[in-house]
Formats: structure tokens, C-alpha cells, sequence
């Protein structure tokens, strides 16, 4: 019997040698197939790469173009980027002795275009195109357009508190008023009559409230709740915050061939340390050219080195090369950030300090303010005469300042939420701490939150600049996603989250929200079928409270499905180049990859209808292959489908070739065909939502 055992084992483990030579056969016949093929692969690539390249060419002809045709307008108005012409710009304003609030408003309207503009340059142009300097112009620019705004809305509330009487109500003889257009609501009040039974008042037009302690309502005081659906009072960095991007270097074929590069890594390290101007080996494409440089804040950490790596990069501002994953990652930082360690890199030691890597404010900052009432104007004999004091608009203090221990009412506010915005949960309530530069939660109590009413109630020990902040992952990590292309030159990315399904349209060089839908129902309507930038389309859905845009501390938030950047990012790339012809969406198996590989689900998609025909890709830094499970396998394995190959290049691996061996000729053909334009938005939103690691 122990023989005929040793017979059997003998038998299996010969059998089990030989499918191992067959597998270690058939693997290199794949890898010499793949030897030859590599040359025109390499070809292929290049002329596909030269779309980027192509697109980031466009649209530094663009920003010099729209210059240009600004300097031949001679309209008037400034560029924002010329310091002469924004600092005279600025200085006109100031002198202008104007104060209708109406014109206050409208000049308020193309301050803040120029903001925008500035803030689009910081967030859009390649660090090429934009040197440090003229960085911290336009931030210092930002900064004192903010301000002259403000002042400018103090003046022309001072200016409405001195014709109080104008805007008298006739039930109660004090003064409401409520003035707004599409980026700022002024709600004033002013204590004419100084009768206690009227210390709580409703602004009709905009549904916000107050209700006053007693001492207030026999004082000469006036309220302003002054709602600018913009935030110029948190931090610059929050205010600007950028995602990672693509930035292309220039593709000029270098002599050395890429055979000799990998010949003499050595050397190639030893010389791009001694001429820290030229890429080093990790920068390279496998055919000796100057490979696109990723911009990736977020590292992984597979490694200890890589651990340390991250720690420093959050630190300091600088290039930090990562040669086991074969990429540079840059991190951009502001220089006028780096000052702002308590919001930015440190921990947080003071719970009433609000964390700004985790909340933002959406929906607009609230001004509420008590001010001293100024002196009236008074009719006199046909002439208009009122007191002119030299401290303009000043504030009244509340709580007064006495003797520590006095206890003193809070002050009761309500208010009503803006229909263009979503919030999820309660919303958290913030006061600005000028001092601190930091939102705080402390001074401020008895929240409640009307959902349906769209309504928020609290009390607050002072008067104070407000804000409702919302948890910025919310809606991470993803359900689930899903691009497809909808016609030439357009496709479709979806995003499903716990709260909301959003949809945004791509064609050409813009792209658009198609739709949010929460609980079935369709919302912010408002802000669907505008044709916008990637950047804008970006600020104008977190403006909104929809956050599907990770950013650089995402990941301490979240629990993520951590990819190696390089794995990552080149199949944004790749999915780009594909989708004029292919749909991809998530797989489950996405997970169970490890970080050091992908696995998305791929269909050719021709026709404008819904994706059936799904296979499962497996991509990373070593090959790209078809698997043979399929979504509802029950455990994940690599695995290759029978009849199928996988391809590779020197420093990582084509998905497209990968895909070229089922695909027809026509997918073919609207791939090769496809606007440089179109995937280069493509590539921007994928890169901005980084579906494959935050699903």
C-alpha cells in the first residue's frame, strides 16, 4: 500500500512539473511575442502620448490668446495678472466716493471675476508657465480684492444706516431692508423706535432672523445679516485648493536609446543627481524620451521608505522621487501656506478649532453683525443735512465690556438655507476667529436644523461672521463609477455615492453636471446643462456641497483602496485615450488587487446604449492582461482568459494594446481619431475624482 502511495505522489508531482514547464513555456513564448511587437508599440504610444501634449500646448495658446484679445478689447477693464493695472484698477475704487449699493454690487460682480480669474491661473496654469513670484502677486492680489470688496459693501451699509428712515416699516418704525442679487444678500435692521416688544425680527424677502436681548432692543443699534454666497474669510489655501495634475514637459526624442538606459541605470542616477535639471531615469519613457511628470499628492505606502517619504512630503514643498514605483511626485504648496501649519500639516490640539482638512463651509458665509446706528439724515428747509463722522461704520460691542462674571443673554439667529445647496447631514455652525485666523465652534449653542424647512436656528454669546460646514467626505468613498462614451468626441462619467448618483457630461474641451440625484429625486437643478472647465466645474459642485473631488489629506479621512501612483494614474491615462470607444466602470476585485495593480471592467461601446457585454482588466506595473473571472466569480485570481495576452514596455504597461487584441476595427478607429481636447478633460476628471482608489 506505501508503494502504490509513493507511485500516486510520484505520479502527481510529475504531473504537477510539467503543467509548470507548460505554463513557463507559454509564458515566454508571450514574453518573446510581446519582445517583437515592442518597437511598434512604442510608436503607437508616442502618437497617442502627443495628445496630452497636444491639449497642454492648446491651452497655453489659449491663456496667451485671451490676453492678447483683452489688450485689444481696451474695454476698460483690468488683467489681473499686470500689478499696474489691478493696483490702479484698485485705487480708482477706493477713491470713488460712490456708496449706492446697487453700484456697489455691480462693481462687486466684476471683482469678483477678476478673483476667479486669478484663482483659475493658480489652480490651471503648469508650473512652467507661472514662476513663484508672480504666484504670491496673484495671491496678494486676491487678498486685497477681498478686502476692497468688503469695505466697500461697510460704506454702502453705512450709507443705507444714514437714511434709516427711508426704508421705515409702518407696523413697527424701524427700519428693514433687504437688497440682494446672485452673489450677496444684505438683510439690515436698524433700532429706530428702541420699544422692547419689537427685539425679534424676520426678513420677509429672505427669511432670515434675530431675536435680540432686551438691552439691545432699547439701544441705538442696527443688524446686518450679510450673506455672500462666496468665502473670502477662510484660509487662501482652502480657498484654492488644486487636485493633482498632469504637468508635460516637452517630448523632444533624446540619443540615448532606451535599451542603454537600461544597460547603465547607475550612471543615468549618477548623472541626473549632478544635472538636477534633467529628468532622472524614473522620468523617462522606455524609448529614451521625456516622459510626462505626474503631480501626485497622495504617495502610497507599501514601503517604510515610502512611509517616510509621505510624512516629508506633507511638510515641505518639494520634488520627491520614488524610484521602486517608478514616478516623480510633486507637491505643489502655496507660499502663502506654508505659514498655516495649524490648518494644514499639524495636528490639532484645541477641539473648538474646526479642522479644515475634514470641514469646509459651504453654502456662502453669513456677516452678523451689530452696528453703532449712525446719525440721521434730516430734512431742513429743502435741503438733506446729516452728520458726517470720521470712523465711518462702527461696530457695536456686545456683550458690553464690564466687570468679569456679569452674565449677559445670547443673541438668537435664524436662518434660512439656500436651495442650491446640499447638505447631507446637519451642518455644523462656525464662528471666524479674526485673531486666530480659524474657525471656531465655541460661542455658539442650542443648534437645531429643520431639514425640510431648509432651516437653521442657534444661539450665539456675540456677534460674529458665520459659516455651516460640511464634512468634506461625505460622499467617500464611492459606491461605485462608471465612463462611457455617448457620441463622438463626448462621454459620460457617473458617480455613485451613499447620498447622491451625479452625472457629468464631457464634450470636446468642456464638460457639464448632467444631474444629482438624492433619494430619487432630482436636485440643483439650477446648476445642470452649463458647459464649464474641468477647475470650474470642480468649484462650482463643492460650492455646492457636493464633494467628489479628493483632496491632498483625503486619505486620512477615508478609509481608501490605496493604488500605487503609478498603477493609478497611468490607467487615467489609458482610460482617457480608450474612452471614444470603450466603457469602464468599477469592479469589486478593485480591492482584493493589492495596491500595486488595478482592475477595472471594460466594454466596447459603440452604440449610445447600456454597457451588457463586461470583461475584467487587470493593469499594474508589470503587464496588463484580461482575467478569466468575471464580477461574479467567487474569489479573485490573475489568472488570464484562454486565447489572450498580456503586453508590456520597458517601465510599464500598455492597457491599450492589451484591449487592441478584441477590439474591432471601428473602436479602433474612433480611438486613434479622438480630439486631443475631449481626453484631455476626460483625464482631468478622473484624475480630480481618482475613482480607483477612492471606491
Amino acid at each position: 500500500q506505501s508503494s502504490e502511495e509513493a507511485q500516486f505522489q510520484a505520479r502527481q508531482e510529475e504531473a504537477a512539473r510539467l503543467e509548470k514547464e507548460r505554463i513557463e513555456q507559454e509564458m515566454e513564448k508571450l514574453e518573446a511575442k510581446d519582445q517583437e511587437r515592442r518597437e511598434s508599440e512604442l510608436a503607437e504610444l508616442h502618437s497617442l502620448e502627443q495628445k496630452f501634449l497636444s491639449a497642454q500646448q492648446w491651452k497655453t495658446d489659449c491663456r496667451a490668446y485671451a490676453k492678447w484679445e483683452h489688450f485689444l478689447s481696451c474695454d476698460g477693464s483690468p488683467d489681473p495678472t499686470v500689478l499696474q493695472e489691478i493696483n490702479t484698477f484698485m485705487s480708482l475704487w477706493r477713491e470713488d466716493q460712490s456708496e449706492d449699493v446697487q453700484l456697489v454690487m455691480e462693481k462687486g460682480e466684476q471683482v469678483l471675476n477678476l478673483i476667479e480669474k486669478l484663482q483659475f491661473l493658480l489652480l490651471d496654469a503648469p508650473p512652467n508657465e507661472i514662476t513663484e513670484k508672480e504666484m504670491v502677486q496673484y495671491q496678494q492680489s486676491i487678498l486685497e480684492l477681498q478686502n476692497l470688496l468688503h469695505q466697500k459693501y461697510n460704506e454702502a451699509t453705512e450709507h443705507l444706516l444714514k437714511t434709516a428712515n427711508m426704508y421705515e416699516d409702518s407696523e413697527t418704525g424701524n427700519m428693514q431692508a433687504v437688497i440682494k442679487d446672485k452673489n450677496v444678500t444684505f438683510c439690515i435692521w436698524a433700532n429706530l423706535k428702541k420699544k422692547v416688544r419689537f427685539k425679534n425680527h424676520v426678513f420677509c424677502d429672505a427669511q432670515h432672523g434675530f431675536d435680540l436681548p432686551k438691552s439691545l432692543a432699547v439701544s441705538s443699534v442696527a443688524v446686518r445679516i450679510l450673506h455672500t454666497r462666496y468665502d473670502h474669510v477662510s484660509p487662501l489655501w482652502l480657498q484654492c485648493q488644486s487636485v493633482p495634475k498632469l504637468e508635460v514637459l516637452d517630448s523632444r526624442e533624446l540619443t540615448q536609446h532606451s535599451k542603454d538606459n537600461v544597460d547603465e541605470p547607475a550612471e543615468e542616477e549618477k548623472k541626473a543627481r549632478e544635472e538636477p535639471n534633467m529628468p532622472t531615469e524614473e522620468e523617462m519613457c522606455s524609448d529614451g524620451r521625456k516622459s510626462a511628470i505626474i503631480s501626485f499628492k497622495e504617495n502610497s505606502d507599501s514601503t517604510a521608505d515610502t512611509n517616510e517619504a509621505e510624512e516629508e512630503m506633507e511638510k515641505k514643498s518639494e520634488i520627491l522621487d520614488i524610484p521602486s514605483q517608478g514616478i516623480s511626485l510633486v507637491l505643489f504648496q502655496d507660499p502663502q501656506m506654508q505659514g498655516k501649519t495649524a490648518e494644514k500639516g499639524e495636528e490639532l490640539t484645541d477641539e473648538n478649532i474646526v479642522d479644515l482638512r475634514r470641514f469646509v463651509p459651504v453654502g456662502g458665509v453669513y456677516h452678523i453683525d451689530a452696528l453703532q446706528l449712525p446719525p440721521q439724515v434730516k430734512q431742513v428747509k429743502g435741503w438733506s443735512m446729516v452728520e458726517v463722522l470720521d470712523a465711518g461704520l462702527e461696530a457695536y460691542t456686545y456683550p458690553p465690556e464690564e466687570a468679569e462674571g456679569a452674565t449677559h443673554p445670547p443673541i438668537q439667529i435664524t436662518l434660512r438655507l439656500s436651495d442650491s445647496v446640499m447638505y447631507f447631514e446637519d451642518p455644523m455652525i462656525a464662528r471666524w476667529d479674526p485673531a486666530g485666523e480659524q474657525w471656531r465652534t465655541d460661542g455658539i449653542g442650542n443648534m437645531t436644523y429643520e431639514r425640510q424647512e431648509r432651516r437653521v436656528t442657534f444661539e450665539m454669546g456675540a456677534f460674529y461672521t458665520i459659516a455651516l460646514l460640511q464634512d468634506a467626505h461625505l460622499n467617500m468613498p464611492y459606491q461605485a463609477w462608471e465612463l462611457r462614451p455617448t457620441g463622438s468626441d463626448e462621454a459620460q462619467l457617473t458617480v455613485t455615492t451613499v447620498f447622491a448618483t451625479v452625472q457629468m457630461q464631457i464634450k470636446g474641451n468642456q464638460c457639464m453636471l448632467s444631474s444629482v440625484v438624492v433619494e430619487e429625486k432630482d436636485v440643483l437643478s439650477h446648476m445642470t446643462g452649463k458647459w464649464l472647465s474641468p477647475v470650474d466645474l470642480r468649484a462650482v459642485l463643492k460650492r455646492a456641497g457636493v464633494n467628489i473631488f479628493p483632496g491632498e489629506y483625503s486619505h486620512k479621512y477615508v478609509c481608501v483602496n490605496k493604488k500605487a501612483p503609478l498603477a493609478e494614474v497611468r490607467a487615467y491615462q489609458q482610460m482617457a485615450l480608450l474612452v471614444p470607444a470603450f466603457a469602464f466602470a468599477w469592479s469589486k476585485w478593485n480591492v482584493e488587487a493589492g495596491q500595486e495593480q488595478v482592475v477595472i471592467k471594460v466594454s466596447e461601446h459603440l452604440k449610445a446604449d447600456s454597457v451588457k457585454d463586461w470583461s475584467l482588466y487587470l493593469f499594474n506595473g508589470q503587464k496588463a492582461q484580461k482575467l478569466k473571472i468575471t464580477e461574479t466569480s467567487e474569489a479573485f485570481s490573475e489568472e488570464l482568459e484562454e486565447d489572450s495576452e498580456f503586453h508590456s514596455t520597458l517601465f510599464f504597461f500598455l492597457l491599450f494594446h492589451m484591449l487592441k487584441d478584441f477590439a474591432s476595427k471601428e473602436a479602433i478607429d474612433k480611438v486613434e481619431r479622438a480630439s486631443f481636447l475631449f481626453i484631455d478633460v476626460v483625464y482631468q476628471l478622473l484624475l480630480a475624482t481618482r475613482v480607483l482608489t477612492y471606491s
